[in-house]
Protein backbone atom coordinates (compact mmCIF):
# COMPACT_ATOMS: atom_id res chain seq x y z
CA UNK A 1 0.00 0.00 0.00
CA UNK A 2 3.21 2.30 0.65
CA UNK A 3 3.72 2.42 -3.06
CA UNK A 4 -0.05 3.58 -4.08
CA UNK A 5 0.60 6.42 -1.41
CA UNK A 6 3.50 7.48 -3.38
CA UNK A 7 1.94 7.70 -5.88
CA UNK A 8 -1.30 9.40 -4.71
CA UNK A 9 1.11 12.09 -3.10
CA UNK A 10 3.04 12.46 -6.44
CA UNK A 11 -0.38 13.27 -8.22
CA UNK A 12 -1.28 15.31 -5.50
CA UNK A 13 2.18 17.75 -6.08
CA UNK A 14 1.31 17.28 -10.23
CA UNK A 15 -2.09 18.62 -9.86
CA UNK A 16 -1.73 20.83 -6.71
CA UNK A 17 -4.51 22.14 -4.32
CA UNK A 18 -7.72 21.69 -4.98
CA UNK A 19 -9.79 23.41 -2.13
CA UNK A 20 -10.70 26.72 -2.29
CA UNK A 21 -9.61 29.51 0.14
CA UNK A 22 -11.90 32.00 -1.00
CA UNK A 23 -9.54 34.52 -2.54
CA UNK A 24 -10.50 35.01 -6.55
CA UNK A 25 -7.11 34.49 -7.75
CA UNK A 26 -6.27 31.80 -5.99
CA UNK A 27 -9.21 29.87 -6.28
CA UNK A 28 -9.23 29.87 -9.86
CA UNK A 29 -6.14 28.40 -9.96
CA UNK A 30 -7.55 25.62 -7.67
CA UNK A 31 -10.67 25.17 -10.22
CA UNK A 32 -8.29 24.38 -12.65
CA UNK A 33 -6.56 22.15 -10.37
CA UNK A 34 -10.18 20.30 -9.62
CA UNK A 35 -11.20 19.93 -13.61
CA UNK A 36 -7.69 18.29 -13.93
CA UNK A 37 -7.95 16.61 -11.14
CA UNK A 38 -11.63 14.90 -11.81
CA UNK A 39 -10.38 14.58 -15.67
CA UNK A 40 -7.41 11.99 -14.58
CA UNK A 41 -10.25 10.27 -12.29
CA UNK A 42 -12.73 10.07 -14.85
CA UNK A 43 -9.54 7.98 -17.03
CA UNK A 44 -8.76 6.04 -14.26
CA UNK A 45 -12.44 5.15 -14.12
CA UNK A 46 -12.75 4.35 -17.60
CA UNK A 47 -10.08 1.72 -17.13
CA UNK A 48 -11.77 -0.01 -14.51
CA UNK A 49 -15.12 0.21 -16.28
CA UNK A 50 -13.04 -1.42 -19.73
CA UNK A 51 -12.72 -4.62 -17.06
CA UNK A 52 -16.05 -5.04 -16.84
CA UNK A 53 -16.27 -7.07 -20.23
CA UNK A 54 -13.66 -9.51 -18.49
CA UNK A 55 -16.11 -10.83 -15.84
CA UNK A 56 -17.16 -13.70 -17.38
CA UNK A 57 -13.82 -14.77 -18.58
CA UNK A 58 -13.18 -18.68 -17.43
CA UNK A 59 -9.64 -17.75 -16.24
CA UNK A 60 -9.77 -17.04 -12.77
CA UNK A 61 -7.00 -14.28 -12.77
CA UNK A 62 -9.19 -11.96 -14.94
CA UNK A 63 -11.95 -12.94 -14.03
CA UNK A 64 -10.62 -12.26 -10.62
CA UNK A 65 -9.61 -8.68 -11.45
CA UNK A 66 -12.79 -7.50 -13.41
CA UNK A 67 -15.03 -8.49 -10.23
CA UNK A 68 -12.36 -6.40 -8.04
CA UNK A 69 -12.98 -3.75 -10.24
CA UNK A 70 -16.50 -3.77 -10.94
CA UNK A 71 -17.02 -3.93 -6.98
CA UNK A 72 -15.08 -1.27 -6.39
CA UNK A 73 -16.62 1.40 -9.13
CA UNK A 74 -20.34 0.03 -7.77
CA UNK A 75 -19.23 0.96 -3.88
CA UNK A 76 -17.60 4.28 -5.19
CA UNK A 77 -20.30 6.46 -4.44
CA UNK A 78 -22.63 5.79 -2.24
CA UNK A 79 -26.59 4.03 -3.00
CA UNK A 80 -28.64 7.49 -3.54
CA UNK A 81 -31.41 5.47 -2.47
CA UNK A 82 -29.88 4.28 1.00
CA UNK A 83 -28.40 7.80 1.71
CA UNK A 84 -31.79 10.43 1.37
CA UNK A 85 -34.11 10.73 4.62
Amino acid sequence: MSEAINVYEVVRKLIGPIYPVGETHTDDKRFENLKEMTALIEDLVQDLFGLDAERASHQFSVKRAADYASDFVKNLVPDKEATDD
